[in-house]
């Protein structure tokens, strides 16, 4: 490897939505920082299959009412 082109490579904390921690090696940050991770693994809908719809100013619902004449028919 070339000198003095590399960031430097050393060990950070990453603490994960539940409060669980671990070390890591990481060119984030300076050594010893910490990592606040607000989606990870163990909360992200990918991996634990629970899906959450966030309405974000309205959309969802005026999503829901424009095109709530398009489910099955009922009969």
């Amino acid at each position: 490897m070339k000198k003095g082109i590399h960031p430097d490579y050393h060990e950070i904390k990453i603490i994960m939505t539940d409060g669980t921690e671990f070390a890591t090696r990481s060119t984030y940050g300076k050594a010893g920082d910490t990592i606040r991770l607000d989606i990870d693994p163990k909360s992200h809908p990918a991996w634990t299959g629970v899906h959450r719809l966030v309405d974000s100013g309205g959309q969802l619902a005026k999503f829901n009412k424009r095109f709530a004449s398009f489910g099955l028919k009922k009969g």
